[in-house]
């Protein structure tokens, strides 16, 4: 999929998430998201810090100079803590300012900027052009860790498509100490066409299901449901998501 079509899936997606605050109490901002330590109100900052962070990395493209995309991990957590506490109009206001910031940034890039390498919070560098993508991973499965309605089954099916097959990608990329309960497994997107051999051998253990139910499996948004091993048995833990991308 090209990053310029993305762009207007964030857009997209940020309404559906505006959508979602829009119906929460202030309660129900304090309350506890689908990540551990977070509320709600967490999740919703770290949307618009995230936004405010990759804008960073798009301008360093722009302009030739390095950008980090957040100061430091202390900064990071602070700003989070900090902004977690606000009311359900601040946070709203926060989240669609910051995603039209970055929109804004990636329409009006130079085309000669978009291959410029930037560089992940974790150190791995990408051209600038992922950075859409990876925008596209925050706000969909932040959305769904708001624990507020919208689950894998609300995704749009073009992130699902999307999002499926680089994570099988990323994952087959992944050095084997780091593919956790996968490793040794196939995994097949029955649906798409995908997989991902993290060194399985002939007669090993397998995993299959739709993209969706992959995706949401492998990003920790569900607990499997759909996707079936064999031989039989327990699901295993997949490794932390996202993954550093293959390729780059």
């Amino acid at each position: 999929m090209d990053w310029r079509d993305v762009i207007g899936e964030l857009d997209a997606g940020t309404e559906r998430i505006i959508g979602t605050l829009g119906k929460l109490t202030e309660q129900d901002l304090r309350g506890p998201s689908a990540l551990p330590g977070w509320s709600r109100g967490h999740v919703a900052t770290h949307i618009a810090r995230n936004a405010d962070s990759l804008w960073n990395l798009l301008e360093g493209a722009r302009t030739g100079v390095e950008i980090p995309q957040y100061p430091s991990l202390d900064r990071r957590n602070a700003d989070l803590d900090a902004g977690a506490g606000r009311d359900a109009g601040a946070l709203v206001a926060d989240v669609r300012a910051t995603a039209a910031r970055f929109a804004e940034q990636a329409r009006t890039l130079p085309e000669d900027a978009w291959n410029a390498p930037v560089k992940a919070m974790g150190g791995w560098p990408h051209p600038a052009w992922y950075t859409v993508f990876r925008r596209w991973n925050e706000v969909e499965a932040h959305h769904v860790d708001l624990a507020a309605g919208y689950g894998p089954a609300d995704w749009p099916e073009s992130y699902v498509r999307w999002s499926s097959a680089a994570t099988l990608a990323d994952m087959a990329a992944l050095p084997a100490e780091q593919r956790g309960g996968l490793a040794g497994y196939r995994i097949t997107a029955t649906d798409y066409g995908k997989a991902a051999d993290l060194g399985r051998t002939p007669g090993g253990p397998e995993a299959s299901g739709s993209g969706r139910a992959l995706l949401g499996w492998l990003s920790g948004r569900t607990d499997g449901a759909g996707v079936h091993v064999r031989p039989e048995g327990p699901l295993p833990v997949p490794p932390p998501w996202p993954h550093r991308p293959a390729g780059f």
